[in-house]
């Protein structure tokens, strides 16, 4: 059976490769026999491995967990290595994947999560070709100067510091030789395959990846669309004069999710720099990367926030509502796991009772690969902003927890604090009543009031001071009773 299923996995592979050839739209020069028999060969590997691994093992037994856990080091180690072979498009679905700690095993999301900070690099001579095709000009002709290394490299560029003409200090971006035109090919090569692949394992569903690579690449590498975002952005949050590390992260997300339904959906490690301010000696978040932005439509937002305000008051009835509207149907409770990255048991019993423990982190991947179906399912089903903001929440967490800030009441506070705004907001935009306008932005002020004085208490019973005042209270108890 596994030979015959590789054989024909082999034989479709083959055809697709003779239709992409064939395919007056594609140039082969371009794509190279290399580029797509190396995909072709990883996928049938892949493939393979996992039709004879396991064939032979008791289904559940300790054995098979053990093999199958091997199975998918060893597919994801050749996933990781097609990646950086091929680079562009290949590199950043990589990256996609390598956040999809709520979907793929650990074996997976561990080991593609390099691939966030060691993309290869462009030579200086493939770099000097595409300034030359691009601006029609040498780099001594641009710049007084311009440093050979990179200050860093990603799936689609790099950026190194240069000097212009005038004496301004500059980061030039530059996109990877061949990627702009590699990039639908890429993304074409990658359809055909899952296609291969899922009529060999009937449960495998990740088309919707391709259909969101096929969306959000041509944003990724318009440049020009990648300058206005990041003024954008600056004007919005012109306000915010800190961008500090950790909590204000958080703050920061908040603030573009529920508020401005402006998100920059690419936080990865490698997109969020961490600098201290010399004039200061505070730490600052430099945020980079600015070409994949999610707009959210109004209705979307506004159902969003009312989700996330039920998930932190563990108001059920609520979640269930705003996640039906959401288009989870009767997956609501899968929903409501995916969104929190949290157990069933701690959504009802409320999110920022008790920090993530590390056997619910494990119950939680438990339930990922047994779940499977059910979550492709629902990203089938979800409106398509909801698929790059599951993304977005899963790289901040994976920022989060490597500074042991996530899932903080802080954190919970904050979102609650921009959703009532952004609630009030769209009330009063509604609204044609003078005494109703008031009436919303009084609530709103009472609610907002009631979170800082929450959050004076928990500062309280964290600090010094309040460990004071608690033992006074205590003694003074005991001297009364």
């Amino acid at each position: 059976m596994a030979l015959r299923a590789l054989k024909f996995a082999s034989l479709t592979a083959a055809a697709s490769g003779i239709y992409l050839y064939g395919n007056k739209f594609l140039d082969p020069n371009d794509f190279g026999v290399v580029r797509v028999g190396r995909a072709i060969a990883t996928t049938a590997v892949i493939s393979y491995d996992y039709l004879t691994s396991l064939r032979s093992v008791p289904y559940g037994s300790e054995e098979y967990e053990f093999l199958k856990s091997q199975v998918h080091l060893r597919s994801a180690e050749r996933l990781r290595e097609l990646c950086c072979s091929n680079r562009g498009t290949f590199i950043k679905v990589g990256q996609h994947l390598g956040a999809l700690d709520y979907l793929l095993p650990e074996e997976y999301t561990r080991t593609l999560k390099v691939l966030h900070s060691q993309a290869p690099q462009s030579t200086r001579q493939e770099i000097e070709q595409v300034i030359r095709e691009d601006l029609g000009k040498e780099i001594k002709e641009l710049f007084m100067s311009f440093e050979d290394t990179p200050l860093g490299a990603a799936s689609l560029a790099q950026v190194h510091k240069a000097v212009l003409q005038d004496g301004r200090t500059v980061a030039v971006k530059i996109q990877h030789p061949k990627v702009q035109a590699q990039s639908s090919k890429d993304i074409l090569l990658m359809e055909v395959l899952l296609l291969v692949v899922k009529q060999i394992f009937p449960d495998f569903e990740f088309m919707w990846l391709v259909e969101e690579a096929k969306k959000n690449l041509p944003l990724e590498l318009d440049f020009l669309n990648e300058g206005r975002n990041a003024e954008k952005v600056a004007h919005m949050l012109k306000n915010f004069d800190f961008l500090k590390i950790s909590r204000n992260l958080g703050k920061l997300y908040s603030e573009m999710i529920f508020v401005n339904g402006f998100v920059h959906c690419d936080p990865h490690p490698g997109n969020v720099l961490v600098k201290k301010c010399p004039a200061s000696g505070k730490a600052h978040i430099i945020l980079l990367d600015h070409g994949l932005y999610q707009v959210l439509s109004e209705s979307f937002r506004m159902d969003y926030c009312h989700l996330w305000q039920a998930l932190i008051k563990a108001d059920m009835k609520r979640v269930q509502k705003y996640s039906r509207r959401l288009g989870a149907g009767d997956l609501y409770p899968l929903f409501a796991c995916m969104l929190t990255a949290r157990s069933w048991e701690s959504v009802n019993r409320g999110i920022d009772q008790s920090p993530v423990s590390a056997s619910e982190d494990m119950e939680i991947r438990s339930n990922a690969a047994a779940y499977l179906p059910q979550i492709t399912q629902l990203l089938n089903n979800v409106p398509r902003q909801m698929l790059l903001l599951l993304k977005t929440n899963d790289l901040l967490r994976g920022i989060e927890s490597a500074l042991h800030t996530r899932a903080s009441a802080s954190s919970f506070l904050n979102m609650s604090r921009c959703c009532i705004r952004a609630v009030s907001t769209y009330q009063r935009s509604k609204s044609h009543s003078l005494y109703r306008r008031a009436q919303i932005s009084l609530t709103e002020a009472l609610s907002l009031w009631q979170i800082n004085l929450h959050e004076f208490f928990l500062w309280l019973k964290g600090s010094q001071l309040g460990n004071w005042v608690i033992a006074l209270l205590r003694r003074m108890h005991h001297f009364t009773y």
